[in-house]
């Protein structure tokens, strides 16, 4: 378990970001396994953050979200990145192999479309239509 997994794909996101925007005002090494820093929020006040690597629940900070509980918030996850910053390398190396794959996938997807929709007859393709649109129709009065 790490920081990482174990705050919510948003915070760590956010984090990165907080993190790419230097709002990470000051970083200490506190022991063997923690770090203690000031990361800029919203506010007119830095946020106090305290991470532990080795026991995350021990990892604290003082914003509206995390505070008094074992959250994992975005300031945490920036001054995690702070402290190691090929983990933040390593993090965006793999969101932009995920996006990669994602649009392969997706550019695959269409490929596959535009052969079926090739494939079809004109009364075919125009029975397709009619029940995709009927479909259409009744989804939105189902859920508007």
């Amino acid at each position: 378990m790490s920081i990482l997994t174990s705050a919510s794909g948003a915070s760590v996101w956010r984090g990165y970001e907080y993190y790419t925007m230097k709002r990470v005002v000051s970083l200490e090494k506190v022991g063997e396994d923690e770090y203690e820093g000031q990361v800029a929020g919203r506010g007119e006040e830095p946020y106090h953050v305290k991470i532990n690597t080795a026991h995350i629940r021990r990892s604290r900070c003082n914003c509206p979200h995390a505070d008094g509980t074992q959250k994992i918030c975005k300031h945490m996850v920036a001054l995690y990145f702070a402290a190691y910053p090929k983990e933040a390398d390593k993090y965006i190396a793999e969101v932009e192999e995920y996006e990669r794959e994602e649009q392969k996938c997706l550019e695959e997807h269409c490929a596959e479309v535009r052969s079926y929709v090739n494939s079809l007859s004109k009364k075919e393709l125009q029975e397709e239509l009619y029940r995709t649109l009927i479909e259409i129709e009744e989804m939105k009065n189902k859920y508007w």
